[in-house]
C-alpha cells in the first residue's frame, strides 16, 4: 500500500467552493483502479490549508492509472484552479515496526 499526500492551500475565500468541488471529484478518485481510501483534512491553525491522503495499492495505480487518465482531466478542471501555489504530492510507504 503507498500513501499519497499532499499539503493543498486554497485559494483566499474559496475554501467553501473548493470543499464542495472535492466532494464532486470524490466520485471520480473513488473510481479508480487501485483506489484504496482518501480523507481531505482542514487545518485548524490555519485558514485555506488542508491535508491529502490517498491510499492507493501501488505507485503506478496514481502515477500512471490516475494520472494518465481521462477522469484526471476531470478532476484537475475541478480543483486545480483552486490551489496557490500548487502543491507537491508526496508518496510514502509503511515502515513495520512491530
Amino acid at each position: 500500500m503507498i500513501l499519497e499526500a499532499a499539503m493543498l492551500t486554497v485559494r483566499p475565500g474559496m475554501e467553501e467552493e473548493y470543499e464542495e468541488a472535492f466532494r464532486q471529484a470524490t466520485e471520480i478518485i473513488a473510481s479508480m483502479k487501485g483506489y484504496i481510501s482518501h480523507e481531505l483534512q482542514r487545518c485548524l491553525e490555519v485558514k485555506g490549508k488542508y491535508l491529502l491522503l490517498v491510499k492507493w495499492e501501488t505507485l503506478e495505480d496514481h502515477t500512471i492509472g490516475f494520472r494518465q487518465s481521462n477522469e484526471y482531466q476531470e478532476w484537475k478542471k475541478l480543483l486545480h484552479h483552486f490551489y496557490d501555489p500548487f502543491p507537491t504530492v508526496e508518496h510514502f510507504e509503511n515502515i513495520p515496526l512491530l
